[in-house]
């Protein structure tokens, strides 16, 4: 049956892992540019998502909005109401650290959050939460395949884009080995340890707070690509 956010009917109708995405236009893109058979399962919200095949393999991919709180429920949805066992969230982030380069792709290790996200919900009260092992390794395996490489690191998920004091992110770093930032990871995580499920978090490096580049639109895109294609060979 829909959810209050998720409008599908028919749960047979979403893969059991979800390619997840921040901004639900590159949901549609993912499903434009990888996917066949593509059928449209959500648009409640404009948060679109789709569902169709990559070779033999069925696949949904699906927007999560921007932040903890909009990832959480959407990440929560998918699990508890439509048998959803593994979610891989895909996204961009800024490093905090000069050993990260613009376009670098960063496997999620750990997630680290002043967030008190996860100790509201019930679950924990660290800080710092696990993508799933297994999971972590199937990417590995398809990067390895496809000679992309990984960085596999700890990251920073915050509930602040904006800060007033910009340098907070050296001590951030220094303390936690935190190596980049973006505000989506813990709580996908927090879910998936909450119910017994499989997540993980691809992310491409935009842009850098240490030399204060960025990619354009255009360059993200290209590098996007690369990691797309290690979450879905990884399923």
């Amino acid at each position: 049956m829909p959810t209050p956010h998720i409008e599908l009917k028919d749960k047979n109708l979403i893969a059991k892992t979800v390619i997840m995405p921040g901004d639900p236009l590159r949901a549609k893109f993912i499903a434009e540019t990888f996917l066949t058979d593509v059928v449209q399962i959500n648009g409640v919200r404009n948060m679109l998502g789709y569902t169709g095949k990559f070779g033999k393999k069925l696949v949904t991919v699906m927007g999560s909005g921007m932040g903890m709180p909009s990832i959480g429920i959407y990440s929560y949805e998918l699990y508890a109401f439509y048998d959803v066992e593994t979610i891989i969230r895909v996204g961009s982030a800024g490093a905090y650290t000069d050993r990260l380069n613009l376009y670098d792709v960063v496997l999620t290790k750990n997630a680290w959050t002043e967030s008190s996200y996860a100790k509201t919900m019930g679950v924990t009260g660290s800080k710092k939460i696990s993508a799933t092992t297994s999971t972590n390794n199937r990417l590995k395996k398809a990067a390895a395949k496809l000679d992309i490489k990984l960085h596999e690191e700890t990251i920073h998920s915050s509930d602040v884009f904006y800060r007033n004091n910009h340098n907070e992110y050296k001590e951030i770093y220094e303390k936690h080995n935190a190596v980049c930032v973006e505000m989506e990871s813990f709580a996908l995580f927090a879910n998936a340890k909450a119910l017994g499920k499989k997540a993980a978090c691809l992310l491409t490096i935009s842009d850098s707070l240490v030399t204060r580049e960025a990619t354009s639109s255009e360059e993200r895109q290209k590098s996007f690509k690369d990691m797309i294609l290690v979450a879905l060979n990884s399923i």
